[in-house]
């Protein structure tokens, strides 16, 4: 395996690790582990969205799944963080076979295969709201201990190293995807799922990898969220929020890119910022002008952020030359 397609993951890697660095504040700490949290449900999502194209509106199912299996096995059957964690990723891409198992066997595709991830969300979220092992609607609390051995910390540095490792494993992974043979499997199944039958892919094997590599890497992310906060209810693991979130970053950074979710997820993150720092106090105003300026972002960069700067240099070369 050669390094060079490799090295423009280090470079952005090296420029995040620069800003992981400077981070002085708990404020500017939290929205960084967030963003990234945020990132790699992302990337989660766009191995199946972007590159197979398999639109789901419900990856909160795998979020939910990870940061609940890691908090109870800790709060509950005292399980130690670091194989509760490992676990965690398991059972979300046990619930990824699960829900694209069916849905592909019975053929579901486009939107109908959308509505029907979202239905397993929200089912899994009434589930998770009354249960009383999840800790019903109070949620479940994992016991404050910090130390290497909890894989808790006193300080929100080692988080964020954590957190930047482990988009750096997302990045990765979808590049090794994207120069392998699945990587073109799923590309032929998201332009065209017939001629790729037709060619001799197994267009249900192919759609279910992707599920399952889609699922452990968005419940990862849940579950470095249970292990960040300490805290999971239903409403945060398996709300809306997240599954919209993982969507959006890959379509405002570039659908189907090795950049696309952590560059999508850092711009929506600030933006939102921004937006709430414009509004002032005002109820409503903050979300009403995200929702103006993410309107415009998608409508004037359809490739996505990346497109849009991949374009400018092109641009800027053929002037140069």
């Amino acid at each position: 395996m050669t390094i060079r397609p490799y090295l423009s993951i280090l470079v952005a890697v090296a420029i995040l690790a620069l800003a992981v660095s400077l981070a002085r504040s708990n404020t500017f700490a939290n929205a960084i582990v967030t963003a990234m949290i945020v990132a790699i449900a992302g990337y989660g999502w766009n191995l199946l969205g972007g590159y197979a194209g398999q639109f789901s509106f419900g990856h909160a199912a795998f979020f939910g799944a990870g940061a609940y299996v890691d908090a109870v096995l800790q709060a509950r059957y005292g399980v130690n963080a670091y194989p509760a964690f490992a676990l965690a990723v398991l059972a979300g891409a046990g619930v990824g076979g699960a829900i694209g198992y069916l849905s592909f066997r019975a053929g579901l595709r486009g939107s109908y295969f959308a509505l029907i991830t979202l239905a397993f969300a929200e089912v899994m979220r009434i589930i998770a709201n009354a249960a009383p092992i999840a800790g019903g609607a109070a949620g479940t609390l994992i016991r404050l201990d910090p130390s290497l051995t909890h894989f808790q910390f006193q300080s929100r540095l080692p988080y964020l190293w954590i957190a930047l490792a482990f988009v750096a494993f997302a990045m990765a992974l979808t590049r090794w995807v994207e120069r392998r043979r699945f990587g073109a499997y799923l590309v032929a199944v998201r332009e065209n799922e017939a001629a790729a039958r037709a060619l001799g892919v197994d267009a249900l094997a192919v759609k279910l990898r992707a599920i399952l590599v889609s699922a452990a890497l968005t419940a990862l992310a849940g579950a470095l969220y249970a292990q960040y906060f300490l805290f999971v209810d239903a409403s945060i693991a398996f709300g809306p929020w997240i599954s919209i979130e993982a969507l959006m970053g890959p379509i405002v950074g570039g659908l189907g890119t090795v950049f696309g979710p952590l560059v999508g997820a850092l711009a929506l993150h600030f933006l939102g910022e921004f937006a709430r720092a414009v509004a002032g106090r005002i109820p409503g105003v903050d979300l009403a002008l995200f929702g103006a300026l993410l309107i415009l972002a998608v409508a004037l960069a359809r490739d996505g952020v990346q497109g849009v700067a991949i374009g400018l240099a092109r641009k800027w070369r053929a002037r140069g030359a």
